[in-house]
């Protein structure tokens, strides 16, 4: 799988570009989310989901859940997926084949023995002896310190071995949600940075997945940025990002200046509501087809004085250039989608809290989403052409999230259509235009080799590839 997502790597780098020469059933990037779905990311919670169920607000939870029967509902959903030919890597199953020694230096980085509490302990002596514990450790143990986060605070005493320990976890219990520590665009994957701290250790779990499976990130939201990947949504020739409770401007900037979004136009969707509830773009609003969507109720009717009314800023730059520029500002988010084309399915409220909004798109309208939604968007959706596989999740969704949240979308099919997005940027000449090299980064100057020109490849010793 490595070679072949590996191939997806560069077929994409090609199509950021423009190139929509491929045939409709290759694998690329994402780049609309409507598009057939092929490769997903998914993690099945396990032990670690414990520790968050018994305080479910400080494991950032809506409710206590059952940790066996959500697991259980996690593994039908993948069942789900395989049966329309989507094929599912879990976190697990990348952890137990990547090298040891990289799995060992994960764990190495979080196992923490703690001796503040014994002055006259040699530092160095409980160093050694950390090392020691984990050049013997199992894979599987190993696995289980990356998760669990462990920290052994010690402290003496005058019998048995002498010492004794308090065992503190702070386990990764929000690592289901694939979504959030990454995005895909169509330039490639890019590592987040999480709103919450204690979420922070998860992107480097999903850093080692992508680079095990030859898809090594294009780039990592670093300092004040913060980013999180319930916030992008692919939209063919736009991309649309939430700017709000867990994606600042900061992160977008970043983005931006390093040319990882893949369109020519960036959408930022303002949030003024700050709720919990709607944490993410996908939270309340969603794309099923080219010119079909979702929006939760009180979104879709809100007025400007409404915290809950959207705005959006149009960021664009000319085809084959770096450089976004700020086109427009404050605009009615609602009335940009609807000039888009789009026409939007309300999500009344009863729904909304049934998360009815967080479904997963695997094909023109052919969406997997909770089940249990009212008869009346059931209706909606029918009316629509809309095929949809309603999946029991009832105890994930009390961690705050649903379908969208619980994959990450490795691929596509290829996007077809006009890559620009908006008709008042002209291209520039070819001369003018950027090159990359295969691994989707810019090229320079000096760069030999193959790269990409004008959606072409290019040895620059040889001409023409």
């Amino acid at each position: 799988m490595k070679e072949k997502l590996f191939y997806v790597a560069v077929m994409i780098t090609i199509c950021g570009m423009g190139v929509q020469a491929q045939d409709r059933n290759k694998m690329t990037y994402p780049q609309a989310e409507w598009l057939k779905a092929g490769d997903v990311l998914m993690h099945t919670p396990g032990q670690e989901l414990f520790n968050g169920v018994i305080h479910p607000s400080a494991g950032l939870f809506e409710d206590y859940f059952d940790v066996d029967k959500a697991a259980e509902e996690h593994r039908g959903y993948i069942s789900i997926l395989e049966k329309n030919g989507i094929k599912v890597h879990t976190v697990l199953d990348v952890l137990n084949e990547v090298g040891i020694d990289s799995l060992r230096a994960l764990a190495q980085n979080v196992l923490v023995y703690d001796i503040s509490s014994i002055p006259d302990e040699d530092a160095e002596k409980t160093e050694a002896y950390r090392l020691e514990v984990l050049q013997k450790m199992s894979r599987h143990d190993l696995i289980r310190c990356i998760l669990l986060q462990p920290t052994v605070k010690l402290s003496k005493c005058d019998n048995n071995t002498g010492y004794e320990a308090q065992y503190i976890q702070n386990p990764l219990m929000n690592l289901y949600f694939t979504r959030d520590q990454s995005i895909t665009t169509p330039r490639g994957h890019v590592i987040c940075s999480m709103n919450s701290s204690q979420r922070a250790p998860e992107t480097e779990i999903i850093n080692l997945c992508y680079e095990h499976l030859g898809l090594k990130p294009i780039l990592r939201i670093t300092g004040e940025g913060r980013l999180e990947g319930g916030d992008y949504i692919p939209a063919g020739n736009i991309s649309l990002i939430g700017c709000g409770m867990r994606t600042n401007d900061e992160g977008i900037r970043q983005l931006l200046d390093a040319d990882a979004f893949g369109h020519d136009t960036v959408v930022v969707v303002r949030d003024h509501k700050l709720w919990q509830m709607q944490m993410h773009l996908d939270t309340h609003f969603n794309i099923i087809d080219k010119d079909l969507c979702t929006m939760v109720s009180s979104r879709l009717n809100a007025k400007p004085a409404d915290p809950e009314y959207n705005t959006c800023d149009i960021w664009a730059r000319k085809p084959g250039t770096r450089e976004y520029k700020l086109l427009k500002q404050n605009q009615s988010f609602v009335e940009y989608i609807k000039t888009r084309g789009f026409q939007i399915i309300p999500i009344d409220y009863d729904d909304e809290m049934h998360y009815a909004n967080n479904f997963l798109a695997i094909g023109p309208r052919h969406i997997m989403a909770v089940g249990g939604q009212s008869e009346a968007l059931q209706q909606r959706f029918r009316e629509a052409g809309v095929t949809v596989e309603w999946i029991p999740l009832e105890s994930l969704i009390d961690g705050y999230g649903a379908a969208h949240c619980m994959t990450q979308v490795l691929q596509r099919e290829a996007f077809h259509g006009d890559s620009s997005g908006v008709n008042s940027v002209h291209a520039q000449n070819t001369e003018q235009q950027q090159t990359y090299k295969l691994n989707g980064t810019l090229a320079s100057e000096i760069d030999r080799g193959l790269i990409i020109q004008n959606g072409k490849k290019i040895n620059k010793k040889r001409g023409i590839y």
